[in-house]
């Protein structure tokens, strides 16, 4: 994938000729994602990738996410602390002491503009 199409899909276009260092953290953690998918990978592992971010920006990479899933067909998990983010999967695997604690299905889901953390 061009650099142009992997930073059009997380918001970034405009932001494309711009050091690291001219960036927010948001807006690094989008260009991590565009990385990220630039092979267009079959899945794609996001490690609290919302952590140290404001929740509006927060919601801004959940949102890029969800659409790189809808858009490519990437199947995308999510781990987090952030219970929040789970209104927004198909599927919550729940963990704890190490197991999965439990699993079910989102039968309606909330899109990344509607969560609050």
């Amino acid at each position: 994938m061009r650099p142009e199409e992997a930073l059009g899909l997380v918001g970034l276009e405009s932001r494309m000729g711009h050091f690291p260092a001219e960036l927010s953290g948001g807006e690094q953690q989008r260009v991590a994602i565009a990385r990220a998918i630039a092979k267009r990978p079959e899945v794609l592992l996001c490690d609290e990738p919302t952590g140290a971010l404001d929740s509006k920006t927060g919601i801004r990479v959940i949102d890029a996410l969800l659409s790189i899933n809808s858009q490519l067909g990437t199947t995308t998990l999510i781990i987090t602390h952030n219970a929040a983010i789970q209104d927004v999967a198909d599927r919550v695997l729940s963990f704890a002491d190490g197991q999965i604690s439990g699993i079910r299905k989102n039968e309606t889901r909330r899109a990344a503009a509607e969560l609050t953390w």
